[in-house]
């Protein structure tokens, strides 16, 4: 039986990784490393320097595992997400199988955590269900929400209310009416500038926990155009960024 940890490391800064996920890190023969090409080598750096940090010795190997680019989603969001992870969970059966030996350990590394908006969790569950035997454990981490509310220094939710979590995509849909606190992820086309803006703070933060790290906070109309000239330089230079942002309409915390 072969078996896999999905261990969350954090938002980028080492400091975020825990405990439990340095002793998991100390378990893992073979660490399955996504490819993304050029553009992020940076993000496989910190990989391999998380391990470098916190492994004792060094009989561990590093397996790349290049990831196809998805297919744009039109107007079947769902479905385009389906083939790709249907791909992903081919490739990724393949190199488990070439790589891991029986009674070996396999490891993947989930920027922040693994159950929050990653498809480790998932592919892995469909390479079981389709008769891969594989044994997993989850190890959480610091994901970038709580990064990001702890550089800026405020509750993600008010008092006795609650805060939804969610994509760009649907934000475009709308601010909630029911909800006065959005933390947004994924947002690639900053759906912000097409929301109502009059009534909403933001705090954005990109590249969190590292030291390219990059903060803002204010009244949305007031900042929105720094975030998108920031936002666009940024990505220029390093040629990816990585973002998220808290929306809260304005009143007592």
């Amino acid at each position: 039986m072969r078996k896999i940890l999905i261990i969350g490391i954090g938002a980028g800064n080492p400091d975020y990784v825990t405990v439990q996920a340095i002793k998991a890190l100390n378990q893992v023969d073979v660490f399955f490393i996504p490819d993304k090409g050029v553009d992020k080598t940076a993000l496989q750096r910190l990989r391999k320097d998380i391990c470098e940090r916190f492994i004792d010795g060094s009989d561990y190997r590093m397996v790349p595992v290049p990831i196809p680019t998805r297919a744009a989603a039109g107007q079947d969001y769902r479905g385009s997400v389906d083939q790709w992870h249907a791909q992903l969970a081919d490739d990724y059966e393949s190199l488990i199988m070439e790589e891991l030996g029986d009674g070996e350990c396999g490891g993947f590394l989930v920027w922040g955590d693994p159950t929050l908006y990653d498809s480790t969790l998932r592919i892995i569950e469909q390479i079981r269900a389709e008769g891969c035997a594989l044994e997993y454990d989850i190890i959480p981490g610091v994901s970038s929400v709580q990064a990001l509310a702890a550089r800026h220094r405020v509750a993600l939710n008010r008092i006795g209310q609650p805060v939804l979590i969610t994509t760009g995509r649907k934000l475009t849909e709308g601010f909630p009416d029911n909800l006065d606190s959005v933390v947004v992820m994924l947002d690639g086309d900053q759906a912000f500038k097409r929301i109502e803006a009059d009534d909403l703070d933001i705090y954005w933060g990109a590249y969190l926990g590292t030291e390219d790290e990059i903060l803002v906070a204010g009244k949305l109309s007031e900042v929105m155009g720094d975030i998108e000239r920031i936002r666009r330089q940024a990505r220029e230079e390093k040629g990816w960024i990585m973002d998220t942002y808290l929306l809260r309409k304005g009143g007592k915390t």
